[in-house]
């Protein structure tokens, strides 16, 4: 499955100075997965092999250190995930191996790939980052978030700056896959916005499956959700939905009652 393919990845990536910090990933991913078969919502198909080619390209187009990275840990993530509509609201003055990591995972997954600047000074820092680089520039949408994610039909994957100010906008008008999609919020720890929890920022059709917080980078919090299938109290529902938050991991997990 998905998390077990992944925690591979991360245990043949590490190297003994950055053992502790892959194991506390190992340890969150171990943790989720263990009802991972039995997970109904979430109907994307998953496939280790482009999981994995793209975590390898990334590593090498990136020339990152040999560790547990944000860059490579998404990229194996949205090519894992046979995504087709990868979205990226970038930062100004944000770095561009996030959308290195993605350009490759759309390769291997023959996804869109698009990303998301708030004003065209981002636009032309963005395009000029990318092109130094060396990666395939993504299609570049400029406005704000309101405007432009509603022409973005069937989103996937979406990977937010948890530093923008527009953040929570971003997610809720976000036009998510009927199969579902992956969230991501990357710098999470410099996410101004208090006690936040993914179903605070989600419109009322869409739902958590599960999440979790990754001592990656600067964090990275990720909430893998459901469409059209929200919690509802409704007497015709055979089954209710029962929120469990755990105190210790910050983790929000959804019920079958």
């Amino acid at each position: 499955m998905a998390v077990r393919v992944v925690i591979g990845i991360l245990e043949h990536a590490s190297v003994p100075q950055y053992n502790v910090e892959c194991q506390l990933i190992n340890e969150k991913l171990k943790y989720i997965s263990q009802e991972e078969e039995e997970e109904e919502e979430m109907k994307l198909v998953w496939s280790p092999e482009t999981a994995l080619q793209a975590y390898v390209d990334t590593v090498k187009s990136c020339k990152l250190a040999k560790q547990s990275g944000e860059a490579e840990c998404i990229s194996a993530m949205a090519g894992g995930w046979n995504t087709k509509l990868i979205v990226e609201a970038w930062l100004h003055d944000g770095t561009t191996t996030t959308s290195i990591g993605l350009a490759i995972a759309a390769r291997h997954s023959g996804a869109r790939h698009v990303c998301v600047v708030p004003d065209e000074r981002s636009r032309l820092e963005y395009v000029n980052a990318m092109q130094t680089s060396g990666a395939s520039v993504p299609e570049v949408l400029v406005g704000e978030a309101k405007k432009v994610m509603v022409g973005l039909v069937g989103v996937d994957f979406l990977v937010v700056d948890g530093r923008r100010k527009d953040f929570g906008r971003v997610v809720r008008v976000a036009r998510l896959g009927e199969s579902g999609a992956v969230l991501v919020c990357k710098n999470a720890s410099f996410r101004n916005m208090a006690g936040f929890r993914w179903g605070k920022v989600l419109d009322n059709a869409t739902h958590v499956v599960r999440s979790l917080m990754l001592p990656v980078g600067n964090g990275l919090d990720i909430a893998y959700v459901g469409k059209n299938c929200g919690v509802t109290d409704s007497p015709k529902s055979p089954k209710s939905w029962i929120r469990h938050i755990d105190q210790q991991s910050g983790e929000e997990h959804l019920f079958r009652g």
